[in-house]
């Protein structure tokens, strides 16, 4: 199962429906019918995309640019120039909403110029399409793509929590969450106030039904870190869950006094209406 961020599934009717949120912009990975998976033919530079399906969906304009930075790279021979078109590239599919693709080419990026700073924006570039595919196989290969620059800079810097944070839920997603989930304790057992280990660990809780320990994550989140409104409401469905209910509901509705968020206040009321 794909952990997903910048989403808020809400629970209704008593069933879990929850993907791990982190930071991530509100575009989709374009994924039609699976013809922009990451096993297709390759073309000239490599790129494991088809591209008159992938730049269809892109405007006149990004598509020319994107043509014309591919016949940039095509002629480059210094790896420092070609990396900057490369990086350049990415760009226009950032804009576009097509992550896989701009992951692609901020890896090419980092692959002819592997500094640290190339080395992390691919792999939070990664990480960012990881977390909106659907497609299982696509999912596991963008989590291995994210893992291989990311843990190239934790290497460098291992006080990188925020970057091993990532890092750790891509196994939580895979055959061998455990891996993730001992990633994430070691985390906190750092830095017990690490607010995307606090989050996700309450997260984790709550997928496997514990949520009275779901709600000790969200209480400990909320104390140290009280502006993240996704975790505010994810306290109240852990108390409402285990049974809180006073608690849920003065939760929610003090939740609902302190955010304009139309997602958050939808799933608010859900609540509220069951209390």
């Amino acid at each position: 199962m794909s952990m997903k961020k910048s989403q808020i599934i809400f629970l209704v009717a008593g069933v879990v429906l929850i993907s791990v949120l982190f930071s991530l912009p509100m575009v989709v990975v374009e994924n039609n019918g699976g013809d922009e998976d990451m096993a297709m033919e390759e073309d000239d530079l490599g790129s494991p995309f088809s591209e008159n399906q992938h730049n269809s969906a892109l405007t006149p304009e990004a598509q020319a640019a994107i043509s014309r930075l591919k016949g940039e790279m095509s002629a480059e021979e210094d790896k420092e120039k070609f990396a900057t078109f490369a990086d350049s590239t990415a760009a226009v599919f950032v804009k576009g909403g097509k992550l896989d693709s701009a992951a692609y080419y901020y890896g090419l990026a980092a692959d002819n110029v592997p500094n640290l700073a190339n080395l992390e924006k691919a792999g939070n570039a990664y990480y960012e399409a990881f977390g909106f595919s659907m497609d299982d196989n696509k999912t596991s290969r963008l989590a291995s793509k994210t893992r291989t620059y990311l843990n190239k800079v934790l290497e460098e810097d291992p006080s990188r929590l925020d970057l091993k944070t990532k890092v750790a839920m891509t196994y939580v997603s895979s055959s061998n969450p455990m891996q993730g989930i001992t990633m994430l304790r070691d985390i906190l057992e750092q830095d017990p106030t690490n607010e995307e280990a606090l989050f996700n660990m309450g997260i984790l809780s709550m997928q496997t039904g514990q949520y009275k320990r779901a709600a000790e994550r969200f209480e400990e989140l909320a104390r140290h870190h009280p502006d993240n409104t996704q975790g505010q409401f994810y306290l109240g469905v852990s108390y409402f869950e285990s049974n809180q209910k006073s608690k849920a509901k003065k939760q929610f509705e003090a939740l609902r006094e302190d955010t304009d968020d139309e997602q958050i206040l939808a799933g608010v009321e859900n609540y509220l209406e069951r209390l």
